[in-house]
């Protein structure tokens, strides 16, 4: 346990400011930029849709399939209908999957290309981080 603690406080010390000074510039117009609180926690809401992993299997198959029905969907992400039904439920509400309807069938897609672009660079993201190392704050400052 020893060497867990030591882990602990040298992630703290980088964490940290080792001289406490604050930019009153730059920290007023960062707060200027800032969304509003109503904003800030429908992106949370957003993020927290995105972070369960059954429904995050269906917007990947909606971003690979395109237009799909609930039996699609479920045959794809081996989930029931119900539960696809459930989380496309709550997906249509905060607007990121939209339902059009053809006589007695409901096909779902991803709501615009804001979606797909946010999955999409999620994915960047994660398939990025397997492969490459992950650069020190120095490096990464270099690097821009």
């Amino acid at each position: 346990m020893n060497g867990d603690k030591s882990v602990d406080s040298e992630v703290s010390a980088i964490d940290a400011c080792d001289l406490k000074m604050v930019d009153p510039g730059k920290v007023a117009a960062v707060r200027r930029s800032l969304p509003g609180p109503e904003d800030v926690v429908e992106l949370a809401d957003v993020f927290s849709l995105l972070g369960e992993p059954g429904r995050l299997r269906l917007l990947m198959s909606l971003l690979e399939g395109g237009e799909m029905c609930v039996c699609d969907l479920a045959a794809t992400t081996s989930m029931s209908e119900s539960s696809v039904s459930h989380a496309l439920r709550l997906l249509r509400a905060h607007r990121i999957v939209s339902v059009s309807r053809r006589g007695r069938m409901a096909y779902y897609s991803l709501d615009d290309g804001h979606v797909r672009m946010l999955l999409n660079l999620g994915l960047t993201h994660t398939g990025h981080s397997r492969t490459t190392p992950v650069a020190s704050p120095d490096t990464a400052v270099q690097g821009r």
